[in-house]
């Protein structure tokens, strides 16, 4: 028979939460530095295909 699992404490699910909260920020901050790289046009590391429209 199953036997239910044992309630996971406040704090244990803090922790959990603020660990996924920081890895989402990090992926944030990173599109938005490279989505200002995009629309500076001073870029000249990035190759970009002929039909790009800069302004969309």
């Amino acid at each position: 028979m199953a036997v239910p699992k044992k309630k996971t404490s406040r704090s244990k699910r803090n922790i959990r939460r603020k660990s996924w909260e920081r890895k989402i920020t990090k992926q944030v901050l990173l599109a938005l530095s490279l989505g200002r790289v995009f629309n500076s046009k001073a870029s000249g590391s990035f190759v970009f295909p002929p039909s790009f429209d800069f302004k969309s």
